[in-house]
């Protein structure tokens, strides 16, 4: 039976793996492509950006409380470092949701066919046809409309991230379930039909969420460092080069962990199945 166990099998299997020479250089790809793409749309938008950031929060009244309290609490200067903050703290959902969108269409795949060479999941058939779920616009219609929905949410609930203990509650929350959402599609995109995915998700949906949680979890000490420390706007390329590979990493162990516990589950749902098909067969005497 796949549940706790199925967890932490896969989370070991995913740590060593993770380690793997080949698995860093899977992740060390999609940050280098993001972090080329990031670097030279901030390097032209930077200076006009931060302007009318500034602009915008000295005109707003959400805002306006910030730098009073900064004022009463005696911090002089806060204009100068806070618009710099902001754009640090609005760039880091979509840096990377970017990320994670590069890891799923360019990595999840090699890092799932990796998995499915083990000597573990050699009976593993592939279904003849997975329809529009397996294909490569299926794909990237689910993703896409995971990733807008989750920006959406992050920017309804960032003013609140502040709020204990809130800064340390919603973003895991966020990031779990689109990490869960976006692994568990990529992960059986191939190798389960609609009908095996939907059974799966059923029977292990919490075991599946709270394994994207702690994904997110993971996700949240380089944001943390990220949107808090001086040393991030002080060195922000450098810091924030520096945060989306331990993303990058993340995302492939992340992967890693799913594909080990899906695929496994996968083949215990097929056994069980057979094993119902062969128990009710009218012709068994």
């Amino acid at each position: 039976m796949v549940g706790f166990s199925g967890v932490v099998r896969a989370l070991g299997l995913a740590l060593v793996g993770s380690m793997h020479p080949r698995m860093l250089w899977l992740s060390f790809r999609p940050f280098l492509i993001v972090a080329v793409f990031w670097g030279a749309l901030l390097w032209l938008v930077w200076s006009p950006a931060l302007e009318y950031l500034r602009i915008f929060l000295s005109a707003s009244i959400f805002t306006s409380w910030i730098e009073h309290a900064l004022a009463w609490l005696g911090i002089e200067g806060s204009q100068t470092w806070l618009a710099p903050l902001f754009f640090v703290i609005l760039l880091m959902p979509i840096t990377a949701i970017s990320l994670l969108l590069v890891i799923a269409f360019t990595t999840v795949p090699a890092i799932v066919n990796s998995v499915a060479e083990q000597a573990a999941y050699a009976k593993l058939d592939m279904p003849v046809n997975t329809h529009f779920f397996g294909s490569f616009f299926g794909s990237l219609a689910y993703t896409l409309w995971s990733s807008l929905i989750c920006l959406v949410l992050v920017f309804l609930t960032l003013p609140v991230w502040w709020i204990p203990p809130l800064f340390a509650i919603l973003p895991p929350l966020l990031w779990g379930w689109l990490t869960m959402r976006l692994m568990t599609y990529d992960v059986l995109a191939k190798h389960a039909t609609v009908v095996e995915r939907n059974a799966l998700l059923e029977k292990y949906r919490w075991s599946l969420l709270t394994m994207g949680i702690l994904a997110g979890l993971l996700g949240v000490v380089p944001s943390f460092f990220w949107a808090t420390s001086v040393l991030a706007l002080v060195l922000f390329p450098f810091v924030s080069f520096v945060a989306l590979w331990v993303y990058s990493i993340i995302f492939v162990f992340a992967a890693l962990w799913f594909a080990h516990f899906l695929l496994h589950a996968l083949i215990e749902l097929r056994t069980t199945n057979a094993v119902e098909v062969i128990d009710h067969d009218p012709t068994r005497g």
